[in-house]
């Protein structure tokens, strides 16, 4: 008999607009859940963090299941910019400040080895989602100013991370850009998120994981030996299960400290006219709500932010024209003469936490199941690191940086 039970997650209208992602037609991966089954491990959800756990998992367990309300890639994951970088939302010196030095270098030094484990990844399996391995300028704001940058890059060299700092002087000289000071610092990429997460789904499948969808899960129970999640007309029991729902929330986790907000983003046209160093640079600002921009391998310059404290789908769809003009304007004000053509233009929910840092725990009162909250603007790194720390707790063996990803 079951020892606990609760419902699963919501569905939640999660963008608007249409990504410019979505312009390229995907061949079916999943398959319809015709029959109860049962599983070592089953991913709930089959969005980038899903993917990256599947490929994790399938290497490890013999029979994964993936399953998603969705078809694979189409939620959260379809409105991402895909800038993968190491770089924290939360400024190291103010991470410091937060949660403690000691803590706040491993969680950067964490970000880095993931990012730079991503690109091995990537590249080493050759998953052909337009990545490309970038540089990352960060630009002062109202968030640090040119001393609190200078004391950023001192700090991040203290723990051997790499950045150089820019005066402005030499901000203008290189990249045209009128602040008073940046960071730029190599290590970062960009990818199609979409492509990366099939990609990652069906290298998984070649491990002999299965991807279900539409599947939508009404409740789970902690069973004895495990977790049973009912579908309504079917089961699925499994030894394991891992919440990766983006920002779909499993109902009753604690929620201290986090939240759901809006964000939107522009893309323009293919072959636009920028200057050549955005192809190979990603850009954003030490700021609140912060600009960013980076370009696409067909040449399209993709631009986002005007982030808002606000979870309202309508609100998200009925302000996209104006923010749509909002970050046209602000990326002119930034690069004078800057003129583009916009074909896209999309919003999307977006998760954030008070330091930054994603969620990875198991799930009150379930010891068998575990969410992912990848929340922040490295949501994708943060993915990864997931899949590294998840499948070892599943073994039993404790991970070094676990605590710094637990419910706060």
């Amino acid at each position: 008999m079951p020892e606990k039970s609760m419902l699963a997650t919501h569905a939640k209208d999660l963008r608007s607009g249409k990504s410019v992602w979505e312009d390229r037609s995907r061949a079916s991966i999943s398959k319809p859940l015709n029959d109860s089954i049962r599983a070592d491990v089953v991913v709930v959800g089959a969005g980038v963090s899903g993917a990256f756990m599947a490929h994790a998992l399938s290497q490890r367990f013999e029979n994964v299941v993936v399953v998603d309300r969705r078809p694979p890639a189409y939620g959260s994951t379809m409105a991402s910019t895909a800038m993968l970088q190491f770089e924290i939302d939360t400024p190291l010196t103010e991470l410091s400040a937060k949660i403690g030095g000691a803590k706040a270098a491993r969680a950067w030094k964490r970000s880095w080895r993931a990012t730079q484990a991503l690109t091995k990844l990537v590249e080493g399996e050759n998953i052909r989602c337009g990545f490309r391995r970038q540089d990352s300028l960060y630009l002062s704001g109202d968030r640090l100013g040119s001393r609190g940058m200078e004391k950023e890059v001192e700090t991040r060299h203290r723990i051997g991370l790499p950045g150089e700092f820019l005066p402005a002087s030499r901000l203008r000289e290189t990249f045209g850009i009128d602040r008073t000071a940046a960071i730029v610092t190599p290590g970062s990429a960009s990818a199609d998120p979409a492509r990366l997460t099939i990609g990652l789904l069906r290298r998984a499948i070649r491990n002999g994981a299965v991807v279900y969808s539409p599947v939508e899960i009404k409740r789970l129970m902690a069973a004895r030996h495990g977790v049973v999640l009912d579908t309504g007309t079917h089961f699925i029991e499994a030894k394991h299960c891992v919440f990766c729902t983006g920002y779909e929330l499993l109902e009753g986790i604690p929620r201290h400290g986090t939240k759901i907000t809006s964000s939107w983003a522009v893309a323009s046209r293919p072959d636009a006219h920028f200057p050549h160093w955005l192809k190979r640079t990603l850009v954003w600002e030490a700021a609140e709500p912060y600009l960013y921009m980076r370009s696409t391998p067909d040449g399209r310059l993709v631009i986002g932010g005007e982030d808002e404290d606000i979870d309202l789908p309508s609100y998200r769809a009925r302000s996209l024209p104006h923010k749509t003009s909002r970050l046209l304007a602000k990326a002119k004000k930034l690069l004078p003469g800057l003129e583009l053509s916009l074909s896209k233009a999309w919003s999307g929910a977006f998760g954030e936490s008070a330091d930054g840092l994603p969620i990875i725990d198991y799930v009150p009162d379930l010891p068998n199941c575990i969410t992912v909250m990848g929340f922040g603007g490295n949501g994708t790194i943060y993915s990864k690191i997931a899949s590294e720390i998840v499948p070892t707790l599943l073994k039993g063996r404790p991970d070094k940086d676990f605590d710094l990803y637990r419910f706060r």
